[in-house]
């Protein structure tokens, strides 16, 4: 698994979110971005940490960030994740994993003594110029907000 690691310029993706939009990293040429990868939605520490980037969002925006989730689930489970919750950012759709494999999120995972292939739980803070500010690896959902803020 090769991740991005902070310096590095992030290349440009394109995905559809949960309303099918086109989404680029383009689109946030300028602006401080958080990109946050998890495994599949509505699984309860997914739900934990989206929800908290939800409840702390004006707070982020004060702080100049917009926010992006990313999982591998299809536009429609993306669409019920966000209605159920309310989520007031873009949840990308990347069932052909472009996202994913450009940030360098998939790979083995071990869980209950089996190995497998999934998406890790990493979130990405990228500056106005497009390269990787901050990585945080060891994500705590309960307050994931503020692993971003400070």
């Amino acid at each position: 698994m090769k991740t991005l690691q902070e310096g590095d310029k992030v290349p440009n993706f394109t995905a559809t979110d949960q309303d099918g939009n086109t989404v680029a990293l383009s689109d946030y040429k300028g602006k401080k971005l958080v990109v946050f990868f998890y495994p599949a939605a509505n699984t309860p520490t997914c739900t934990v940490e989206a929800c908290n980037l939800r409840d702390n969002y004006s707070a982020l925006q004060e702080a100049g960030y917009e926010i992006l989730g990313v999982s591998a689930d299809t536009e429609r489970k993306q669409k019920n994740f966000s209605k159920k919750y309310k989520f007031p950012y873009p949840l990308l759709a990347d069932t052909d994993k472009e996202v994913i494999n450009v940030f360098g999120v998939w790979g083995p995972k071990k869980f209950m003594g089996r190995t497998y292939n999934g998406i890790h739980r990493i979130t990405f803070v990228i500056d106005e110029e497009g390269r990787v500010a901050k990585v945080i690896d060891k994500v705590k959902s309960k307050v994931h907000a503020s692993q971003i803020l400070n």
